[in-house]
C-alpha cells in the first residue's frame, strides 16, 4: 500500500506566547503535517477541546497559563495525544514528574522539529493501534458468538464497538502504512 501524504493525516498544535516563535515553528512544519498555532495556554486548550490534535508542541514559560499549567490541564481532561515541550526553560529534576513525551531546548532546528513530530506520530499511531486491537477483538468475538439482539441490548457492547470505530479511524489517519489493520481484520475469532 502506498504511503499517505502526512499533510492530510497528522495534526499538530504549536503553543508559544511569542507569536514570532510559534509562527516560525509552524512554518517549519508546513508541508510536513497539518499545523495550527496558539499564542496562549487558554487558546491552546480551546483548540484541543474543539478538534483532534495529535501532537502539542508546548512552551513552558508563558504569561497567564504556563505550559506546565496547560500540561496539567491536558492530563485532567484526558488528552489523548503526545506532548513535546519546546522551551528555553532549562530542565531541572521537576521534569521527572511531568507527563510530557519529549523535551526540546530552544532554539530548535527545522530537521529536529520535524524528526520529533515524526517520532511522536509513530508512537501515537502504535498506541492507538494497540487500543484498537484490544477493543476490536472484544467486539469481533462477541459479534461472532452472540446474535444481534443480544449484542444490541448491551450498552457495553455498543460502547466498545463505537470506541473501536473511532480508534480505527485515528489509527488509519496516523499510520503511513495501514495494512496491519487489514491483516488484523482477517483473523477468525469464532469457534468452528
Amino acid at each position: 500500500m502506498p504511503e499517505r501524504d502526512a499533510v492530510t493525516t497528522l495534526r499538530a498544535l504549536v503553543v508559544d506566547d511569542e507569536q514570532e516563535v510559534a509562527d516560525a515553528y509552524a512554518l517549519r512544519l508546513r508541508g510536513h503535517c497539518d499545523v495550527e498555532t496558539a499564542y496562549s495556554g487558554e487558546t491552546a486548550l480551546s483548540i484541543i477541546d474543539e478538534s483532534t490534535v495529535d501532537i502539542v508542541l508546548l512552551d513552558r514559560h508563558m504569561p497567564g497559563m504556563s505550559g506546565d499549567d496547560v500540561l496539567e490541564a491536558l492530563v485532567e481532561r484526558g488528552y489523548y495525544g503526545r506532548v513535546v515541550m519546546v522551551t528555553a526553560v532549562d530542565p531541572g529534576f521537576e521534569v521527572l514528574d511531568m507527563p510530557f513525551d519529549d523535551y526540546l531546548c530552544k532554539p530548535v532546528e527545522r530537521d529536529d522539529i520535524q524528526a520529533v513530530v515524526d517520532q511522536q506520530r509513530k508512537l501515537l499511531a502504535y498506541e492507538t493501534l494497540g487500543e484498537f486491537f484490544s477493543a476490536e477483538s472484544k467486539r469481533a468475538v462477541l459479534a461472532a458468538e452472540m446474535n444481534a439482539e443480544q449484542r444490541d441490548g448491551h450498552d457495553g457492547y455498543a460502547a466498545t464497538a463505537d470506541r473501536a470505530q473511532r480508534l480505527e479511524r485515528r489509527a488509519r489517519r496516523l499510520l503511513t502504512d495501514d495494512s496491519i489493520l487489514d491483516q488484523f481484520a482477517q483473523i477468525e475469532r469464532e469457534e468452528f
